[in-house]
C-alpha cells in the first residue's frame, strides 16, 4: 500500500545524513527508498559501493575540517576582521 502511495503522488523524501556540504543522504518517508547524490548533483538509488564511497568523503571532509579548524592561531590580543 505505501508505494501505491508513491506511485500516485511520488516520493516524500528527507535528509538523513548530511555527508558534506553538497552530498547529503535521503530517506522516502513512506516507502523507506534512500537516494544520494552523485558527482554530477543528481539524486541516484543508494547502494553499498555509494554507501561506502559516502563513509569516505564523510571521513576525508571531517578530517579536513578539523584541520582547517585546528590551523587557525588564536590571539585574543589581535583584532580580526573578515570581508
Amino acid at each position: 500500500m505505501k508505494h501505491i502511495q508513491c506511485k500516485m503522488f511520488g516520493h516524500d523524501y528527507e535528509i538523513t545524513r548530511h555527508v558534506t556540504h553538497y552530498v547529503k543522504e535521503y530517506t522516502c518517508k513512506t516507502c523507506r527508498k534512500e537516494l544520494t547524490t552523485n558527482g554530477n548533483g543528481t539524486l541516484t538509488e543508494l547502494t553499498p559501493k555509494f554507501k561506502e564511497i559516502n563513509d569516505v568523503l564523510e571521513r576525508i571532509h571531517k578530517k579536513k575540517h578539523r584541520i582547517r579548524l585546528k590551523g587557525r592561531p588564536v590571539n585574543p590580543e589581535l583584532l580580526v576582521f573578515s570581508h
